[in-house]
């Protein structure tokens, strides 16, 4: 067998068709069903080369981002990949958190691409069916038109790997209604269409099984003047109403759980609610309480420091922040017990909320000796 038979196909797969007025639209679908569409740096560099070329070909009208498969989306970052190279980074008893040149190179690839996207001149239309986390949360948060189907699931579930909800999470949690961005940073709970709606993190809910219809429909329009509005005209007409999820009905006891000046009140706040039969804020509140409490502190103080930072000074706190965690935070930790031991039992490091004090926090939004004295998102 030849190695162009072995080689695997790419993770993201483009397409082109044909519009009405002559113009086309640019198809990106993730192609990597059996790890849920895990945005790979592969994926990543492939998706924004792409988007470069869709950007400067007058032809192309819009954009779609979609992910094959059922089941979901994008389900987050390749932590495997991420979690070989922490290993290999503190077997070599490396201390400069930049000499992980991977994780260095994942994130800023990563975080460049959902900047692009999110400043992407043409419309994007992304689909967010299935499950949508971590980095499927960064691909789609950008996006001009975010979909959601009846069967999608939005999560920052980051406080259970150690991490924090990056990928502008801190600057998109700051704009969710009632205070709920930190709600859903420190307990990962899961969001259906409505309460994605709701959020901010998805502006329409269109069935599944209409998916191919919108795409015959996209090709029929003719896209020539304001393709923004046309395409809100297409999507209008579409849409369907999705029904208001726990997020909402919850709503004024987690705003006021999340109004205390102080990270600890919260968390005793969030874990005194009432539960009573309802799965959803139970789960939420098992998560925070298994959590990483770093992920917690740091969560808390990017989101505090993100309120008043444009987006591209957000991209590059939380890029000095990942690169942190990768070195010396709870991240490979969380990885190992979920992923690679699947053991569940975490030892986190700092162990408890009382440890991981806004001044260990600190330590980790440090900025390092960049090259040349510029860092490396410097120009977005």
């Amino acid at each position: 067998m030849n190695s162009d038979a072995q080689a695997a196909p790419p993770p993201v797969r483009f397409d082109e068709r044909a519009a009405a007025g002559g113009g086309r639209i640019g198809i990106a679908t993730l192609d990597a069903p059996r790890t849920l569409n895990g945005l790979s740096l592969e994926m990543a560099r492939r998706l924004d080369a792409q988007l470069l070329a869709w950007a400067a070909d007058d032809a192309i009208a819009l954009v779609v981002l979609q992910g094959a498969g059922e089941k979901a989306f994008c389900a987050g970052g390749d932590l495997h990949a991420l979690y070989e190279s922490m290993a290999a980074y503190r077997a070599a008893g490396a201390d400069d958190v930049r000499d992980n040149a991977y994780a260095a190179e994942f994130f800023e690839v990563e975080y460049r691409l959902d900047h692009r996207i999110h400043t992407y001149a043409k419309p994007v239309l992304c689909w967010g069916h299935g499950i949508v986390m971590g980095g499927g949360i960064g691909l789609m948060a950008g996006a001009s038109h975010r979909v959601v189907s009846e069967r999608s699931k939005l999560a920052f579930p980051e406080i259970s790997v150690g991490l924090f909800p990056d990928v502008g999470g801190s600057w998109l949690l700051n704009r969710v209604p009632d205070r709920a961005g930190l709600f859903l940073a420190l307990t990962g709970a899961p969001l259906g269409p409505g309460d994605a709606v709701h959020a901010g993190l998805a502006d329409a809910h269109l069935p599944e099984a209409g998916r191919d219809a919108v795409l015959d429909a996209l090709q029929a329009e003719d896209w020539r003047g304001d393709a923004h509005a046309r395409l809100d005209a297409l999507l209008a007409r579409f849409a369907v109403p999705a029904a208001a999820g726990p997020l909402q009905r919850h709503a004024q006891a987690v705003a006021a759980a999340c109004a205390h000046d102080r990270l600890e009140d919260i968390v005793e706040a969030i874990a005194a609610l009432d539960a009573g039969d309802d799965p959803w804020l139970a789960a939420a509140q098992k998560t925070l309480a298994a959590g990483s409490p770093g992920s917690a502190r740091l969560g808390f103080e990017l989101q505090r420091r993100a309120a008043s930072l444009p987006l591209a000074e957000v991209f590059r706190m939380e890029y000095v922040a990942a690169l942190h965690c990768a070195a010396h935070g709870d991240f490979a930790e969380g990885i190992r017990a979920l992923l690679i031991d699947k053991d569940r039992r975490p030892r986190w490091e700092p162990a408890t909320l009382a440890a991981a004090t806004p001044a260990w926090a600190q330590a980790f939004l440090a900025e390092p000796d960049w090259p040349g004295g510029a860092h490396p998102l410097h120009d977005l």
